[in-house]
């Protein structure tokens, strides 16, 4: 069984990361505290809502990744969080970034990312963003389409030569919900084996001068807790990569499978580990490559929220307890705006009070946010004490990915700042967004 062990000002803390959904430094005796700052400091400091990330966690999982894949690229996926710090984080733990957006691009850039060891995604980059991607010098460009071919091209100076990867559909799909599984045949993502898209997309860039392909991409969904579906996928890309080298004569030397590898968010949840996904993707790697008389390429990885999902947490504060004849309904000051995750895929989550102790036995409740949606819902059936009141805190696990990446202001409701904590001391990353950020983007009549 996979054990992640992190620093913390208590000594070495082992945390078994398949079972466990609360940062890898986080207790709660004497009181509640990650990275060694207890929570009610934090919300005394900074307010609620708050975010907050363990440092110390996201550097394990990093170092964990990469010993589990000491030969492959590791690419951090910027989409389930990014900030400067973060980014920060990861150039130093010597990982890649994976992005997908100028946006993402641009704060890899402002904190002097490695240009080589980043690829940027994406269905439908705008030539602005190509022209960036470019003239920054990214590694490699993953291209999504026919039409991308040729636009890349242009923007490659006189002289130079462009990595690229093909996004293939390998027909493989896995993930939670529907809405995150993208290696199917109907997904707007990836170039079809099926229509002959990806063939003529081979075909495209080996006539390009200024591209170079350099490998094949594939990515079939998010929160994978199994690896069969990595594996069918491997031997379906390692296959396309022999009749590439059968067609055209040339070894492709990347294979990048993506990322989607799955965390727990309950207690009774699994994660995939990194331990067990190179195991089984490596062995199946190698496996087929031999069958096929395949040298075998270089893998690339993009974990995501395996890395920053169980490092963060969500503090909110009690407004409203309502007791109706079936369901009893706990309401704090944040909600879908900096979790959209349950109204969007169903997630679920577990809470639990800070700041107080309680004698009461736990009921089950339904946690809900300040917004006007009636599906503002942030956890179901969440067993906390029967004594829950307004003003208490109730903290969230698990929500370092995927949150502050998809939070938005509906209700006009400013976003919530990113605390990161280590080593005894809470600093502001993220800066809480006040109403005069929303007035400042409206212009006026």
């Amino acid at each position: 069984m996979s054990r992640l062990f992190v620093p913390s000002p208590r000594g070495p803390v082992h945390l078994d990361e398949r079972f466990e959904p609360w940062p890898a430094t986080t207790g709660f005796r004497p009181v509640a505290a990650t990275g060694g700052v207890p929570l009610m400091d934090i919300v005394e400091r900074f307010g609620t809502p708050a975010y907050v990330v363990d440092e110390a966690d996201v550097r394990g999982r990093c170092r964990a990744w990469r010993t589990a894949l000491p030969d492959a690229d590791i690419l951090y996926a910027a989409k389930a969080f990014l900030c400067r710090a973060m980014a920060t984080w990861i150039r130093q733990e010597g990982l890649g970034l994976d992005v997908c957006s100028g946006g993402e691009l641009a704060i890899a850039r402002s904190v002097g990312f490695p240009a080589e060891r980043i690829v940027f995604h994406g269905n439908a980059k705008t030539p602005h963003e190509l022209a960036e991607a470019v003239e920054y010098g990214v590694g490699r460009i993953v291209v999504d389409n026919l039409a991308e071919i040729p636009r890349l091209a242009m923007l490659v100076p006189p002289g130079s030569r462009q990595k690229v990867l093909l996004r293939i559909i390998p027909d493989v799909e896995a993930g939670a919900h529907a809405a995150i599984r993208t290696g199917g045949q109907d997904q707007k993502f990836g170039l079809s084996l099926d229509s002959g898209e990806a063939g003529a997309a081979v075909a495209r860039v080996l006539r390009q001068p200024e591209l170079r392909l350099a490998g094949l991409h594939c990515h079939v969904g998010s929160q994978i807790r199994t690896t069969e579906p990595y594996e069918r996928a491997v031997r379906i890309m390692a296959e396309q990569l022999a009749a590439i080298r059968d067609t055209y004569k040339i070894v492709l030397p990347q294979l990048d499978l993506g990322g989607g590898m799955g965390i727990a968010y309950l207690a009774s949840e699994q994660g995939l580990t990194p331990d067990e996904y190179a195991t089984a993707v490596t062995k199946t790697l190698q496996e087929r490559c031999a069958a096929l008389d395949l040298p075998v390429p270089r893998l690339t990885v993009e974990p995501g929220r395996s890395i920053s999902g169980p490092a963060g947490l969500t503090l909110y504060r009690v407004i409203a307890v309502k007791r109706t004849l079936t369901r009893t309904f706990v309401a704090v000051d944040g909600g879908m705006s900096d979790n959209p995750r349950p109204s969007l895929y169903g997630a679920r989550y577990t809470a639990r009070l800070i700041g107080r102790r309680s004698a009461r036995t736990d009921r089950r409740v339904t946690l809900v946010g300040h917004h006007c949606e009636a599906g503002d819902v942030i956890a179901e059936d969440v067993p906390l004490p029967s004594d829950i009141k307004p003003g208490d805190v109730i903290v969230v696990p698990a929500t370092g990915a995927y949150h502050h990446s998809m939070a938005s202001t509906y209700n006009l409701t400013g976003r919530p700042p990113v605390i990161a904590v280590a080593d005894g001391a809470a600093r502001l990353v993220v800066r809480r967004e006040e109403i005069d950020d929303l007035l400042r983007r409206d212009v006026g009549l």
